[in-house]
């Protein structure tokens, strides 16, 4: 009896320890013909400014799930697929779930964000028959985690995934088991960049708010009653139980973004750029440093402080290449330097003479691998050339004097352009000097060119005049001479662009202008039976029905022929108010209602880059930076190694051949400059014209006294009960803009018949010879660069609510403090653009 049991219970085991040890042996057997088993591995969150791996996650899916052909523009295809279903935008559930707070990349998810000790990746085990009957265990062995140097040890099911935490900059040598013998081992070693943005509104993703406004579907709004704006009636209306335009809980559904002050937000193409770089290579993690501002200019804003284009409590802290420097210290402290003379570039840009920055000391700097730049337009002031383009001569605006100013010459703007070369050289400097990148190395920083803003057909053929997309107000009023003019400014301004990326050996992407024909400002129509997103007409109840479609079915994110936001579309997408005493009191406007419709539809991103706009730009610019990350030994590992199969390199089409640019008779298409006129001004509004305020680079996010919001007074007459939609649980900040009253209008320019312009080249003068680098920098590698089409930077971000252009030198009072900053790691002693440490006063 005990002999049957006996050969009973062999008889069992053999049944269950058999087919086993057939499997390990068949995964041992070299003659197999399946392949032996690979881990593959991929990182849990590889872009970690999203702090929640899911939000990361949707898009790396997304990314997974396109086609070859869709691949070829990744950035722009999940776009379509991310925004097809959903109304208010991808961003709108993500935005208040990143490493940004308080104007710094800080969060309470993360130790130190911007040096990550560690980092969570998902490996599989694949090349097993019937995983799921069988038991891997996973061993990690970390290296160069002092705290947990045994590693972890996982045993569960075959087919599931195994996650384990990784040091870094170290690895970890992970193998698999089944049975105790060892079937697979990878060293696991992640690759983390740092990508820092800066910039202007094109740069920021302005007229692209993470939260647009809502509408709601009975109510309306009416503006005016009066003069040339007696037909302001029968308006879109926000949701919310508000009573008046301007109240509180009107204000209570602004448009929401990343930033508020700023107008940045998670459409913006530098942060496309670094998720995609991040999302498309599972090893590859990207540390992303965004600070870009609508509005800013190289001095104003890169240099200087720069407070943005919508009054918060809680402004920009620094000027951007220091919020850089902050940000490159991680959670070490910066030193305050004095550039030298050098950055003043022999007064050409004054404003840099004895200007004080935060840098970081280089033994605590981390490495910058990419520099992503769009600057320049509101340099020369381009939007004011915009302005005289689309304003009527009957505008409030132009009564109002420059709102966004005007250009009256072929010589004003001639000299803005001379100036900026200089302003790009100082910038070179300062990128290479105050934020190390090796002057060896001048390609990792990458400038962004402007698109076309009203190229049409094959790119010889602008829009023609009128108001189409632009009937929210009657001030606005395309005219196509002007813009003929405006395109000849805008294709010297991208000559110089790409001139000054050669001189430096920056990296100057344009393909996407190519893209951008036949998506102007005024591609779709405005009659009966188009769909509602290529409707250039805004919605308007007349005779109690809505015309053409219901604002509460419009969609800001939806496909779209345009990639440039009218008027129209930023009234209804961004829709900015101002609060009824400052325009009172401050502007002495009376009556004020009409102005918050201009302001509705201007200071809301109008003549910006859409999403998608903003998507096509980041694609070109992922083009250019997967190279330069290759070159530098940061690309995809070998798919035989990752499991990850590199896609195929695209191969752009060739820019357009530019448009023939004919020189326009700069006298015969603007009038004269009124007596007195002044600079440039940047943005949409122009600033108060108050005493400079005191240097305060160093105030911690505690509001300026000048910051001090005014008394909230309710605006405009509205019709219908207030709307019982709930509004969206999050309360945005309050803005408040300044603007300069102005003096003169405008004189009007003869009307020029016909749809189209055929534009002929122009002759540009040759740009000027290049300047030597520092005596000790090695000399910059030379980019080649392809000509693109002439085509207009739209107009620059708004800047309502900035100080004036103040210098960041403390005044001597401040000084006098005891700052005791520490000792720089000091460059070449005969390196005379390097800043030098500034010392306080007395010590």
């Amino acid at each position: 009896m005990a002999s049957m049991l006996k050969r009973g219970l062999r008889a069992i085991a053999a049944g269950l320890f058999l087919p086993l040890a057939c499997i390990i042996a068949g995964l041992a057997m070299p003659g197999r013909a399946e392949a032996a088993p690979t881990i593959t591995w991929r990182i849990e969150n590889p872009f970690r400014f999203f702090i929640d791996p899911n939000d990361t996650n949707a898009h790396r899916e997304t990314y997974r799930s396109l086609g070859p052909r869709e691949k070829t523009t990744p950035i722009l295809s999940e776009e379509h697929s991310l925004q097809r279903d959903d109304r208010d935008g991808w961003a709108a559930s993500m935005f208040d779930k990143t490493c940004w707070s308080n104007n710094r990349f800080k969060c309470k998810a993360y130790d130190d964000y911007i040096n990550p000790t560690h980092h969570a990746v998902i490996a599989k085990i694949s090349g097993i028959d019937s995983p799921s009957m069988l038991s891997c265990t996973w061993l990690s062995a970390p290296r160069g985690d002092t705290k947990n140097p045994r590693g972890d040890a996982i045993t569960q099911p075959c087919s599931e995934p195994a996650r384990f935490v990784v040091p870094y900059p170290g690895s970890a040598m992970v193998t698999v088991q089944i049975g105790g013998r060892q079937i697979a081992q990878i060293d696991i070693k992640v690759r983390d960049i740092l990508i820092a943005g800066m910039g202007d509104s094109f740069a920021s993703g302005e007229g692209n708010p993470d939260m647009p406004v809502r509408f709601s579907r009975e109510r309306t709004a009416d503006y005016s009653t009066l003069g040339m704006y007696a037909s302001l009636t029968g308006y879109p209306a926000r949701i919310g139980p508000w009573k008046e335009l301007g109240d509180a809980a009107f204000i209570k559904e602004n448009a929401r973004w990343l930033d508020q002050a700023c107008h940045r937000s998670l459409y913006s193409e530098q942060l496309r750029t670094s998720l995609q770089l991040a999302i498309e290579d599972p090893h590859r993690a990207v540390t992303f440093v965004g600070v870009a501002c609508a509005g800013a200019e190289i001095t104003d804003g890169l240099f200087l402080r720069y407070k943005g284009n919508e009054w918060v409590p809680n402004p920009p802290r620094y000027s951007q290449l220091s919020a850089v420097a902050e940000a490159q210290c991680g959670k070490s402290k910066t030193q305050l330097v004095k550039l030298t003379e050098a950055y003043d570039q022999n007064g050409a840009v004054p404003e840099l003479q004895d200007l004080i920055m935060h840098q970081c000391p280089q033994d605590s700097a981390r490495k910058i691998d990419l520099v992503l730049l769009s600057i320049g337009g509101n340099d020369i002031g381009f939007s004011r050339i915009l302005a005289n383009t689309v304003l009527s001569n009957e505008s409030l605006l132009r009564e109002l004097g420059g709102w966004l100013g005007e250009i009256h010459s072929d010589a004003e703007i001639s000299t803005a352009l001379q100036n900026l070369g200089p302003r790009y050289k100082a910038l070179n400097r300062a990128i290479h000097a105050l934020l190390y990148v090796p002057w060896e190395e001048s390609d990792r920083i990458l400038l962004v060119a402007y698109p076309g803003l009203a190229l049409q057909g094959d790119g010889s053929q602008i829009c023609a005049s009128g108001n189409a997309g632009m009937d929210v107000v009657p001030d606005f009023q395309l005219d196509r001479t002007r813009l003929k003019l405006a395109m000849w400014f805008a294709d010297k301004l991208n000559r110089q662009m790409r001139d000054s990326a050669q001189e430096f050996g920056w990296t100057y992407v344009e393909t996407h202008r190519r893209d951008f024909i036949g998506r102007s400002i005024c591609a779709g129509l405005s009659v009966e039976g188009v769909s509602e997103v290529d409707d250039l007409r805004l919605p308007r109840k007349l005779d109690g029905m809505w015309t053409p479609y219901n604002p509460a079915d419009y969609r800001p994110y939806a496909a779209r022929q345009r990639w440039f936001r009218t008027p129209n579309d930023a009234f209804m997408t961004g829709n900015f108010h101002a609060a009824a005493g400052f325009l009172t009191n401050y502007l002495k406007i009376e009556p004020f209602a009409p102005f918050q419709a201009i302001l509705a539809s201007t200071y809301s991103g109008a003549f910006h880059p859409t999403a998608e706009g903003q998507a096509a730009i980041a694609d070109a610019v992922a083009d250019k930076a997967r190279a330069i990350l290759a070159k530098y030994g940061d690309g995809p590992d070998a798919a035989t190694a990752t499991g990850y199969t590199v896609p195929p390199p695209v191969v752009a089409a060739p820019p357009v051949a530019e448009p023939n640019v004919e020189i326009p008779d700069v006298k015969s298409v603007l009038s004269k400059s009124p007596a007195g006129s002044g600079g440039a001004v940047t943005g949409a509004i122009p600033p108060a014209a108050t005493a400079p305020a005191p240097f305060d680079d160093n105030d911690i996010g505690a509001p300026d006294p000048e910051d001090t919001p005014k008394p909230m007074e309710t605006i405009g007459v509205t019709s219908g009960p207030p709307g019982s939609e709930p509004p969206p649980a999050t309360t945005p900040s309050i803005g408040t803009p300044s603007i300069t009253v102005p003096s003169t209008a405008a004189a009007t320019p003869a009307e020029v018949p016909g749809q189209t312009i055929e534009l002929r080249r122009s002759a540009i003068p040759a740009p000027a010879a290049p300047t030597a680098a520092p005596p000790n920098a090695p000399a910059p590698v030379a980019t080649t660069v392809t000509p693109a089409e002439s085509t207009l930077p739209p107009v620059a971000a708004p800047a309502a609510g900035q100080a004036p252009a103040v210098s960041q030198s403390p005044p001597a009072a401040v000084e006098s403090k005891p700052l005791a900053p520490p000792a720089p790691s000091a460059p070449a002693a005969d390196d005379e653009f390097a800043p030098k440490p500034f010392a306080p006063a007395g010590q």
